[in-house]
């Protein structure tokens, strides 16, 4: 949470004050004093500051002895989605790909070693993992973070792999780096990621890559099915081309 001895520029109040938000969570939904201290590693007397200048300006609220987020943290994550001129293209475009496959459709971008969702169109529920804007996934297991880190530097690739805990997630999940490595190179030639049940067993996903006009990749647009609904041949036949149709609209739609 710290910044480095000389890093001048670094302000480490802002900082912990994040980490108070972002101790908040689906499994701490609501915390004593205490129990925020403990979780970002603060003293009870500095989180008690951070939490009653939060309190202040809105972000959070407390009965007296237990403290939560207030929805105005929203505003926090919307500035960043308002940001993204391509959010609000691909959305039209991700509907009709749920329309016209009948499963579900995502958006994600390339945070550090994990993607984190930006925009969902629903159709049913596939995986026992909640989806919704927001939630973070390993990118190695995924299809969405197979098209992102293959469109990486080979810098960029090596400091990912320095970083990322390759764990299995299922029986499937491939965990050796040079197995990966391999594959992203393959992501990379064709263009798509196709992941079988290697992030939840019984999930198939295909995933390709949304690019702007300068042809960077900006995030990745995706399809998740469950296996007993379609094969890995019905995703390549059926849901890739709809992927690769909405992908080349939102480009073609974005600002030059």
């Amino acid at each position: 949470m710290a910044g480095t001895a000389d890093d001048r520029e670094f302000v480490q109040s802002l900082a912990r004050g994040l980490a108070v938000i972002q101790a908040f969570g689906d499994e701490r939904p609501e915390m004593t004093l205490s129990e925020v201290a403990a979780a970002t590693g603060l003293t009870r007397a500095a989180a008690r500051r951070f939490l009653h200048t939060l309190a202040r300006l809105g972000h959070v609220s407390s009965d007296g002895k237990r403290f939560s987020l207030t929805p105005r943290v929203l505003s926090l994550g919307y500035a960043y989605l308002s940001s993204l001129s391509w959010w609000q293209v691909a959305q039209p475009h991700m509907e009709s790909v749920a329309a016209k496959v009948h499963e579900s459709c995502s958006a994600s971008v390339l945070d550090g070693t994990e993607i984190v969702y930006v925009s969902r169109v629903p159709t049913r529920r596939i995986m026992t993992i909640n989806l919704s804007i927001g939630t973070r996934l390993p990118a190695f297991a995924t299809s969405m973070g197979r098209v992102l880190l293959a469109a990486l530097t080979p810098g960029e690739l090596d400091d990912f792999f320095a970083r990322a805990e390759l764990t299995p997630l299922t029986e499937r999940t491939v965990t050796d780096e040079a197995a990966l490595r391999a594959d992203l190179a393959r992501v990379r030639e064709q263009g798509y990621s196709l992941v079988d049940q290697e992030l939840e067993t019984g999930l198939r996903s295909i995933a390709v890559p949304i690019f702007d006009r300068a042809g960077q990749a900006i995030a990745a647009l995706n399809v998740g099915s469950h296996a007993s609904r379609s094969t890995n041949e019905d995703l390549l036949e059926s849901v890739l081309p709809e992927l690769r149709c909405a992908a080349a609209n939102v480009t073609a739609s974005l600002p030059a």
